[in-house]
């Protein structure tokens, strides 16, 4: 197995030929097997034969989650007894979206992971722990221990939380590298501080960092990342993926964005009006899966607002990067003629030191406005810090939301809910 394909190191010209060539196979394929889309391409009149190009993808309507919700079995392309694995991933009709997987699923899955913890530096023998779920039907944790696994790694399964047991396993496993929601690693700087543990003097050399933002758009560390490498010397290493696409964009040991891996994936980058951007413009992801079996997708939005950088890295790679998440297009915020995204937010409340946890919830007022509400606990909730934190809102952001203070018992039972596979940081009330 080849675990730094030779595609990502091609000329972009040979990229776009082999990727087209893959289309073909992959519109072919769903011409044959998916109901969704043979019903699309009826009757939308559309002649497979007549997309050579990427360019052409364009002619194809897009597919988004909604219809996902809606024909959820129509877009299977394996009869039932054929699916080895299946996941779930959170619908915006309420109920959850139903993922299988075929047994070249999983090997495809494994394959993905593979390659991206190698662009991240992971070799072959060293111990990676894992603190993240591989139950509740959530496909990454059992990504990352096929890929881990896959590329001869060793794996530590500890699971989300504890940082006790955490901290326990890292001296005695010696993990060069940790799996985790990069928010955590605060929490065990906290408990490692308070019971005299020398984390600086640990195994863990980096940490990939899944579920949350860690740059600027400038590749420069955003608040969270510089709050944990001010206390802990490693590398954080960011990761975007999504079980829609089955594919992970992970960063290399330069940072300058996760890379593009050609032969699983085509990418679109496209403006409100569904046409592609202006390069060094953003736009919503829009995604076609190649070599899945089970649920293949064709031009499916991902809701991601991002950038794409295609300037060549250091690391010898060709392919195109992905700068980190804008926000997510529906979690668009008009707030008194100001345009925000809960990434910004997430910047401004991760300044505060003392505060212990957070929620925003987002609801429409009685005329039907946005409304923005932060909840809090903190350190110290007087009204100094309610004052504080508002004014740094709007010096930042040029808005003055409504902060809610909370007891730590309150809130960190809705922000930590048990159900949750990663924290509550964010909700939408808006219809």
């Amino acid at each position: 197995m080849e675990l730094y394909p030779t595609i990502e190191k091609s000329d972009l010209k040979s990229i776009k030929t082999f990727q087209e060539s893959k289309l073909k196979e992959l519109l072919v394929y769903l011409k044959s097997n998916s109901p969704f889309y043979q019903k699309l391409f009826i009757d939308n009149k559309i002649d497979i034969n007549e997309m050579k190009t990427l360019e052409d993808l364009t002619k194809i309507p897009t597919t988004s989650k909604n219809d996902i919700q809606a024909n959820n079995q129509d877009f299977f392309c394996v009869p039932q007894n054929e699916i080895v694995d299946y996941s779930t991933t959170s619908g915006t009709l309420g109920d959850p979206v139903t993922f299988g997987l075929s047994d070249k699923d999983l090997e495809r899955l494994a394959y993905n992971e593979a390659i991206s913890f190698v662009c991240a530096g992971i070799q072959k023998g060293d111990v990676v722990q894992m603190i993240t779920t591989i139950d509740k039907r959530f496909m990454a944790g059992l990504a990352y221990f096929l890929g881990l696994r896959k590329m001869g790694a060793s794996v530590v399964r500890m699971g989300p939380g504890i940082p006790e047991l955490q901290w326990d396993s890292i001296f005695r496993y010696k993990p060069k590298y940790l799996i985790t929601v990069p928010s955590f690693l605060l929490k065990m700087i906290d408990y490692a501080e308070k019971h005299n543990i020398d984390y600086k003097n640990s195994s863990v050399y980096g940490a990939i960092c899944i579920g949350e933002g860690l740059k600027n758009q400038d590749f420069t560390d955003n608040i969270l990342s510089q709050k944990i490498k001010e206390r802990w010397n490693i590398q954080l290493f960011s990761t975007y993926a999504s079980t829609e696409m089955s594919t992970a964009f992970t960063e290399c040991e330069f940072q300058i964005g996760g890379h593009h891996h050609p032969e699983l994936i085509i990418t679109e980058i496209l403006d409100e009006n569904e046409n592609p951007v202006q390069e060094g413009e953003s736009g919503e992801l829009t995604i076609t899966t190649l070599g899945v079996e089970a649920i293949p997708l064709l031009r499916f939005k991902t809701g991601d607002l991002v950038k794409a950088h295609y300037e060549a890295c250091k690391c010898g790679r060709n392919t195109m990067r992905l700068g980190p998440v804008l926000g997510r297009k529906q979690q668009m915020i008009k707030y008194k003629g100001t345009t925000l995204y809960p990434p910004a937010m997430n910047d401004i409340l991760n300044d505060f030191n003392n505060i212990l946890c957070y929620q925003i919830v987002i609801q429409s007022d009685e005329i039907g406005l946005d409304e923005i509400i932060i909840k809090v606990s903190a350190e110290n909730n007087d009204e100094n810090f309610v004052n504080e934190l508002r004014d740094h809102f709007r010096a930042k952001l040029r808005v003055s939301p409504k902060i809610e203070v909370l007891d730590f018992e309150v809130l960190s039972k809705n922000v930590f809910n048990p159900t949750s596979r990663k924290p509550i940081n964010f909700i939408d009330l808006r219809n």
